[in-house]
């Protein structure tokens, strides 16, 4: 597993006279599972496609790291893997026509395409749905399925754009756990949500509103030096300072 960082810094984006991005300076460091936090609007989507290239900055640069040593973005780009939140996958396609798709699509070994998606489908617990079409999946077992096609080729980074949205509390919890077994094994994580829950379970919080950073660091760090008890409770005083 490569040991990734990235840093943005004074990072802008503008889409017409949208400041979608506002002035944003955040430190990814290796290894850890960090989370975007904010509303709908907050920057959270367009903070993810610029770190994944799919986006350029209007202004300001980022910095990816390998092992301390800065990198350019194409050596970085192999190791990394985005979810989106909008639905990515194909209907019609069952669990196992996905992972073979991806299979293709990252030329995977034969054999190492097989180790991986048994290991994935067992801590997804898909295997017994493998033949199901992804129009027929529930909300939770759909995004975990985009979970594992995100997985396949064994990221050492992984951006996830609000993967919990609108999935019930129990696929929540166990989307979480997965998350966590792969911060285990060192692969940095960036994650956006707007569950202010979800924040604590976080290694380090980045907190937007509306384009802008409001606090960043280690979560119950960053509420204490606020005085809030909750990350609600934090957005509330932080929009009563502006």
């Amino acid at each position: 597993m490569e040991n990734f960082s990235i840093r943005m810094e004074g990072l802008r984006k503008n889409f017409g006279a949208v400041k979608a991005l506002d002035g944003v300076s955040i430190d990814f460091a290796a290894g850890l599972l960090h989370g975007l936090i904010g509303s709908d609007g907050a920057g959270k989507t367009t903070t993810l496609r610029l770190l994944a290239g799919l986006l350029r900055p209007s202004d300001g640069k980022m910095i990816y790291a390998r092992a301390g040593s800065i990198v350019p973005f194409a050596d970085l780009r192999p190791s990394l893997s985005y979810m989106p939140q909008q639905a990515s996958l194909y209907p019609d396609l069952s669990i196992s026509e996905h992972l073979e798709f991806f299979r293709e699509l990252y030329r995977l070994d034969a054999q190492v395409f097989m180790r991986r998606s048994e290991e994935l489908l067992e801590i997804t617990r898909l295997g017994k749905f493998r033949d199901r079409r992804a129009g027929r999946l529930s909300g939770g077992m759909y995004k975990k399925l985009g979970l594992m096609c995100a997985l396949l080729q064994s990221p050492s980074v992984l951006l996830l754009d609000e993967p919990t949205n609108g999935v019930d509390p129990i696929s929540r919890r166990e989307f979480w756990e997965m998350l966590y077994g792969l911060a285990a094994d060192k692969v940095l994580i960036i994650v956006s949500t707007a569950y202010m829950d979800e924040a604590e379970r976080c290694s380090r919080v980045h907190l937007l509103d509306s384009g802008r950073l409001l606090a960043s660091g280690e979560p119950r760090g960053v509420l204490k030096e606020i005085g809030a008890a909750g990350f609600e409770e934090l957005f509330i005083k932080k929009g009563a300072m502006k």
